[in-house]
């Protein structure tokens, strides 16, 4: 089994091999308390950004304090391509559940976004509560999946924003079930090797026209995943499996 992976601010000091570091804070008490980790055991340290240091635990202290060793440290360089998912906001819990699946695939950026057909509103406390409630989804299923690189999770965009994204992309692609307009089978979509990706995932009701409309001209073609409809919460996981192997990124 690979290392259990902690958080830290920032892994200063952590470059060479050699240096001591102490885990404390919720993340100590989870590798002391939860974990349970004793003297020889390994772990690694990342700042969720690319940057990590293994470890060996050396001792502990009270019930939050884990003290490690360091052994090694690296970067890991921005994976290419870079995909984004633009994921309309589900009901209920469906959308953590799609950020937490879409993070252990490899997903690298997911954009909320409040399509037109979304039941789902976030507007005010709410939407902040929900917001962070993605955000922490993605730091903890990162470390779940043992990335070292988190997905950004970016603030909540509207239709016009989504397009603007669009337009940037080596790449983009709105999945869209409905044949009869002209979606083509994304399974054997021109995917580029390098840049960015960017797709996107509608809501239960699915993408309007005019959204559909505003992505075409932003340059994103309808594609669809296969011959069954999947839930929006489930679409990009699917899509994103298909784009971390066709392009060499799951070699």
């Amino acid at each position: 089994m690979t290392a259990p992976v902690f958080v830290v601010p920032r892994l200063d000091g952590l470059d060479a091999p050699g240096g001591r570091f102490v885990l404390d804070g919720p993340e100590g008490r989870h590798a002391v308390s939860v974990k349970r980790l004793r003297a020889g055991e390994e772990i690694v340290l990342t700042d969720g950004q690319g940057r990590w240091a293994d470890c060996v635990v050396t001792g502990s202290e009270g019930k939050d304090r884990l003290l490690v060793h360091v052994t090694s440290s690296q970067e890991e360089p921005p994976p290419a391509p870079r995909l984004t998912v633009v994921q309309a906001l589900p009901k209920g819990d469906r959308g953590e559940l799609a950020v937490e699946t879409m993070t252990e695939t490899g997903v690298d950026a997911i954009v909320p976004w409040a399509a037109a057909r979304c039941v789902t509103q976030w507007r005010g406390d709410r939407g902040g509560r929900a917001l962070a409630k993605w955000r922490a989804t993605a730091r903890e299923s990162g470390k779940q999946s043992r990335r070292v690189r988190f997905p950004e999770v970016a603030d909540v965009m509207t239709t016009k924003q989504v397009a603007a994204l669009l337009a940037t992309a080596d790449f983009a692609g709105v999945l869209h079930e409905d044949q009869h307009h002209g979606s083509a089978p994304f399974a054997t979509a021109d995917l580029p090797g390098a840049g960015e990706i960017v797709l996107v995932v509608g809501p239960e009701g699915g993408v309007s026209p005019e959204e559909l409309a505003a992505f075409a001209e932003a340059g994103a073609g309808a594609y669809r995943l296969g011959a069954s409809v999947l839930r929006t919460s489930t679409a990009g996981t699917v899509a994103a499996g298909l784009v971390l192997a066709r392009t060499g990124r799951w070699s």
